[in-house]
């Protein structure tokens, strides 16, 4: 049988092999003589920020003792949360997240404790602290997934919205997982959780998802819209982010992309013009009226593309004209027209010269600043690349081609979009006769990434 070592007997060896007594120690550690003695006679308990004093007296280093900390105060110890809670600050502080792990899997089989771990969750998510806060979260939902509780729903909300990033996959992943928890949040929040949920299947172009996910929004902003209107004037009630109209007029405009993107012009048109006529929302504030005006720019923006989508080029000047002055639509707009050359087959090279410099900033830089979110942002870099790949190959040009394909590749790797890296694989194969020597090894070693992420 293993006997697990106790800080106090490390303490103890240090203090007689450094031929130390309590008063000279306490001095070094800021501690009293008689506090150093209670610990090291065992007749007092140890607070995280007391181990932290008698570990910098021993120059050893911050959170040394911590394993040892959760065997001699935690396991098998009725769980007292006025140690544990400054200890998990302590562990979050110094990123030590397998004793996060070790100290939720040592109290969790008691439900009694899950208020308090997820009151310190939220506490940590407010610092910025996501890694720590998501052990906790994760702990409280999986010792609460029997209860169908509010609190459960909520731990499945930070959780997707911390679990969200950059691979695009594991977003994905996220967002399934946290489907089933939506209906459980109150009535406010699932607007904003809806809102992001729709963003997250909107950066992956699943339509049906979002089609889905935007009707229960559309529905659930309006009741909301409704009840605020029978409230009385000033009462204080909780609040969505934004207005309730906003996420309205957002399912909207979700619907229109969704069913321009199944060719379904007449209907997304339809849609269109429902959240292009807001005057319905009679507030006058500004945040309102910042919206009303912001839709409406958009319904603009939209018809044009609409129209090119549906094959009408007699829009394309106008479109260019109208987006050209405003940069957050400017990339969208340039990926739209490219994607109607390519269905249509119809020349742009002239608005792809007018816009070469702005292209080679979107293709280059890792953050845009923009009104979109990020993931929508590189969502329409990597479409566009592929389109722009696709625009290029198909006129013979192949060195442009290749630079935009492999740019799309790279990129896609990046953020692990398997759809996108399965279309560049195949454009690639159509028209690796035409790659030069340079283009293969550089395919080559980015399948070879690709490979590597996979195994």
């Amino acid at each position: 049988m293993k006997i697990t070592p106790t800080i106090r007997a490390e303490l103890e060896q240090f203090l007689q092999q450094e031929n130390m007594s309590l008063t000279q120690f306490g001095q070094i550690a800021g501690m009293n003589r008689g506090m150093v003695s209670a610990i090291v006679t065992g007749n007092k308990s140890m607070s995280v920020n007391q181990l932290d004093l008698i570990t910098e007296a021993m120059g050893l280093p911050e959170g040394y003792y911590y394993d040892l900390f959760i065997e001699n105060f935690i396991i098998d110890h009725p769980p007292n949360m006025r140690r544990i809670e400054p200890f998990l600050f302590r562990c979050a502080e110094l990123d030590k997240l397998d004793a996060i792990r070790r100290v939720v899997g040592a109290i969790m089989d008691n439900l009694l404790y899950s208020p308090k771990l997820f009151e310190i969750a939220e506490t940590l998510l407010a610092q910025g602290r996501n890694a720590a806060a998501l052990i906790l979260y994760e702990g409280v939902a999986e010792a609460e997934k029997y209860q169908h509780s509010e609190r459960l729903a909520i731990c499945q909300y930070r959780i997707f919205t911390i679990r969200v990033g950059d691979d695009q996959e594991k977003s994905y992943d996220a967002a399934v997982q946290f489907e089933p928890y939506i209906e459980r949040l109150d009535e406010i929040d699932q607007l904003d959780a809806l809102r992001a949920l729709v963003n997250i299947y909107r950066s992956l172009r699943k339509w049906a998802k979002m089609d889905t996910f935007a009707t229960a929004l559309g529905n659930k902003a309006e009741i909301q819209y409704r009840i605020d209107l029978q409230r009385t004037k000033g009462e204080e009630t909780k609040k969505p982010f934004y207005p309730p109209f906003v996420y309205w007029a957002f399912s909207q405009l979700i619907r229109a992309e969704v069913c321009e993107a199944n060719k379904d012009f007449e209907k997304a048109l339809l849609y269109t013009n429902t959240y292009a006529d807001l005057s319905w929302v009679k507030d006058t504030d500004e945040i309102t009226v910042k919206w009303k005006k912001q839709f409406k720019e958009w319904a603009i923006i939209n018809t044009y593309l609409n129209k090119l989508l549906s094959g009408d080029t007699s829009v394309l000047a106008d479109y260019v004209t109208y987006v050209s002055s405003r940069k957050d639509e400017l990339l969208p707009a340039l990926d739209i027209i490219v994607e109607a050359a390519n269905r249509y087959h119809f020349d742009v090279d002239d608005i792809l010269n007018q816009f070469e410099v702005e292209i080679s900033s979107y293709l280059e830089e890792q953050k845009i600043e923009s009104f979109y979110t990020q993931r929508f942002i590189e969502e329409r870099i990597i479409h566009f690349s592929m389109e722009l790949s696709v625009y290029y190959l198909t006129k013979g040009r192949f060195s442009d081609g290749f630079t935009f394909l492999l740019n799309c590749l790279a990129k896609s790797t990046l953020i692990n979009n398997k759809s996108y890296i399965i279309k560049c694989v195949k454009l690639y194969d159509s028209y690796q006769e035409y790659a030069t020597p340079e283009t293969k090894v550089t395919y080559r070693n980015l399948i070879k990434e690709v490979e590597e992420d996979e195994a």
